[in-house]
């Protein structure tokens, strides 16, 4: 073949400054005319382009790979198509072959090669799911070598598959040799047949030998039998003839190699007399040899499956999607992935560095990951620009992560100049983080100097981008800047930010709004809303962490919606829940509101001090229907009431679903449940969250390849570890002055 080809590869870099600290001396530069003469002379060059190169123009060329046949240009690929050796290679002979590879995606497509090829060349069919796979490179380089001999065709699914009677779901990559040069031209299609190995380029070689030579003939002894299966370790079948049979036991030989061809090569021996060394199998039927084959396999494969069946179960739900979605790439250019030498410097320039610490084996650190880029594109859309989301690889950078007191994957931290980190404990979703971050960057507190001030912070005009992401917020309330409190509440306040708005206000006026509320100085208001209502509160904590605390029950609704964020804000409150479960209807929501209207004049009577009153709704919070199955081990009808004890023992009540939900009759209900006179309509029983499958014991496999491998190891370690101990025992007790030593902790790894 009279051509050849060169592979340039073109880093192109962001900064000119990267491309230029190797080692320069040993780089030869050339001019674009003497750059194609030495493209002529047919070597291998690995040549970088510099910016003034005519490939580096336009920022649609950035990150290019160029495959050059001669002086020019063939293809270009993006650097993310080629990303190994594989991918390469596979690509390049794609590129050099696309006119002897045919590629089909629909049934069509692969009739209309197959007639071209009748009576002329057999097909080879090849699947792959995605290009620059191994298997990919394992058929081009097939193809490259006998693209003379047969027809090849590539395609990457679709219908052809289910045409060739394979599960497209279940099929990575797959080959098919075409029976095509003996078919005539009125035959619908042409027979085929699969190859029922891993797609290699060493059992590809095996299979197109093997269709090669289905059967031959000898009159020799089968140990003098000289055949290339022999090589290619493929079991032979010899079946023997006599001479007033040798008619009929050809087309018996011939219908056998053509059910096992690719498998087994099939031997016919001619001979008149039987030889006594020869152990003969008499079957009745052709079924029966070719089960002596199928057979053969079955027992391995059975094996494997059920080796990994418990291994698939212990895969989590989060994990299950990760593995699911690996084919999808993250497009981290919308984040700063930072190292060990970026790190400081980064969270040092920003006025806000929020930092996502993760470990790639982590299940739920990738299934984050891209929730976090989607904030950071939002960020971006926003207008956002005092904000830069990083990224940092913890099981690359170690030091870091330890430095940092990284404990659990994934973190999520945000870094302010000069302060120290602020950690989010929010869920692992784009919204909640989202409203973490925007809420951060407000001043906590916000001081206030005036009543009209005030009024516009707790009805939410003065903050009207955030009043959507932040409908409750916190005033307090101090008569003077010189009172004790003050400095108390302004690191409180500084602990919540992210978590709500907190304004200050600090002056003799501040009495007024004291005698309106009924409250005594200082005090904080929790305002919900300009539709909402607004609760005081007395303060008479000294400490930060205390006042953090008192703030955040003061910010729970007195009647909240359980959603699966807040739910967990409300167990923490360790009372007996009223829990209300509405249903989704149309029809149903003015009875809906109804209900809900009753339950709130419940919190008028200040009866359900024992309990806390709240509500799901189905529709919003599906989950919810899981609970109250769970609770009942039935779906009731809705709206359905319900006294959950979780914190004594466990018993769900049920209210009677005939009675009317009404104030009254609820009284009542709620009393007899205390009275102990209404029986639990179901007990939720505190198990333990454990593995559903024993977890993989791999010193039995170490100990299965090397007997004893692993309790030799177990018991030599316990023996140096009781040595050491009474080393150190002897050591403490003899001459000198003792040493106390503080007691070592196991290192707990809660991210496992």
């Amino acid at each position: 073949m009279a051509w050849f080809i060169c592979v340039v590869i073109l880093l192109l870099c962001s900064k000119s400054e990267q491309c230029t600290t190797g080692n320069a001396s040993k780089l030869i530069e050339h001019t674009a005319a003497h750059f194609f003469e030495k493209m002529q002379s047919g070597k291998m060059y690995f040549i970088y382009f510099g910016k003034q190169a005519k490939y580096c123009t336009g920022e649609k060329l950035m990150k290019k790979v160029y495959l050059f046949r001669g002086g020019n240009v063939l293809k270009s690929f993006d650097t993310d198509t080629v990303f190994d050796v594989n991918a390469i290679v596979s690509h390049v002979l794609f590129t050099v072959l696309f006119d002897e590879v045919r590629y089909v995606h629909t049934i069509a497509e692969l009739q209309s090669v197959e007639r071209a090829a009748k009576g002329k060349a057999d097909i080879v069919l090849g699947h792959v799911q995605v290009l620059g796979l191994p298997e990919h490179r394992a058929l081009m380089e097939t193809a490259f070598v006998y693209g003379v001999k047969y027809q090849f065709v590539l395609t990457t699914g679709g219908p052809v598959l289910t045409n060739m009677g394979s599960d497209i779901s279940s099929l990575t990559a797959g080959l098919w040799f075409l029976h095509c040069k003996g078919a005539s031209q009125h035959s619908d299609s042409c027979p085929h047949t699969a190859l029922r190995r891993a797609l290699t380029t060493l059992h590809i070689y095996t299979f197109l030998q093997l269709m090669e030579a289905p059967l031959s003939e000898a009159s020799v002894e089968p140990s003098e039998v000289n055949m290339v299966h022999s090589h290619l370790q493929v079991p032979l079948l010899f079946l023997f003839s006599q001479p007033h049979t040798v008619a009929l036991d050809r087309v018996t030989a011939q219908t056998l190699a053509w059910r096992l061809r690719g498998q087994v090569g099939l031997v016919l021996i001619h001979r008149s007399v039987p030889a006594e060394e020869v152990k003969y199998l008499i079957l009745n039927n052709l079924e029966e040899v070719i089960d002596l084959f199928r057979d053969e396999s079955t027992p391995e494969e059975e094996d494997d499956d059920d080796n990994w069946a418990t291994l698939d179960v212990l895969d989590d739900e989060v994990a299950e999607s990760v593995y699911r979605d690996r084919a999808q790439s993250l497009d981290m250019d919308a984040v700063t992935e930072l190292t060990a030498d970026t790190f400081h410097n980064a969270v040092a320039e920003s006025d806000y560095t929020v930092v996502l610490f993760y470990v790639k084996w982590d299940a739920v650190s990738m299934a984050f990951m891209q929730s976090y880029i989607e904030v950071s594109e939002s960020l971006e859309d926003a207008d956002v620009s005092d904000v830069e989301l990083a990224v940092l690889d913890c099981g690359e950078w170690t030091d870091v992560c330890s430095a940092q007191k990284i404990r659990s994957f994934p973190t999520v931290r945000l870094y302010r100049p000069q302060e120290p980190s602020q950690p989010y404990q929010g869920m692992l979703g784009t919204e909640s983080l989202n409203r973490f971050i925007m809420l951060s960057r407000l001043v906590s507190p916000v001081l206030l100097s005036s009543p009209d001030e005030v009024t516009s912070f707790l009805e939410g005009d003065m903050y009207q981008r955030h009043a959507a992401i932040a409908p409750v917020t916190v005033l307090g309330l101090f008569s003077s800047t010189a009172d004790a409190g003050v400095p108390v509440f302004k690191e409180a306040a500084k602990a919540l930010r992210g978590e709500t708005m907190v304004g200050l206000f600090a002056d003799r006026q501040a009495e007024i709004w004291a005698v309106e509320y009924s409250v005594t100085l200082p005090a904080i208001l929790v305002s919900r809303g300009p539709t909402g209502q607004t609760e005081a509160h007395s303060l008479n904590l000294s400490m930060p962490d205390q006042l953090v605390t008192h703030i955040q029950r003061a910010l729970l609704d007195t009647f909240p919606e359980l959603t699966v964020e807040n739910l967990p804000l409300y167990l923490e409150v360790k009372k007996k829940l009223l829990l209300l479960f509405v249903g989704e209807e149309e029809s149903g929501r003015k009875g809906n509101k109804r209900v809900l209207d009753d339950m709130r004049s419940l919190l008028n009577t200040g009866l359900l001090n024992p309990y806390l009153p709240c509500w799901i709704h189905l529709g919003r919070t599906p989950a919810g229907k899981a609970v109250l199955e769970a609770y009942l081990g039935f779906l009731p009808l809705l709206p359905a009431l319900v006294v959950s004890q979780l914190a004594t023992g466990g018993e769900v009540f049920h209210y009677p679903t005939g009675r009317p939900l009404m104030v009254q009759p609820i009284l009542q209900w709620l009393q007899r449940v205390e009275d102990g006179e209404e029986p639990p309509a179901g007990v939720i029983v505190d198990e333990k969250w454990m593995p559903s499958m024993p977890f993989y014991d791999f010193l039995s496999v170490m100990d299965q390849e090397v007997p004893g491998y692993a309790s030799q190891r177990s018991a030599k370690t316990k023996t140096n570890r009781i040595e050491r101990a009474e080393g150190e025992k002897e050591k403490s007790s003899s001459g000198g002055s003792p040493t106390t030593k503080p007691p070592q902790t196991s290192h707990h790894h809660s991210e496992l």
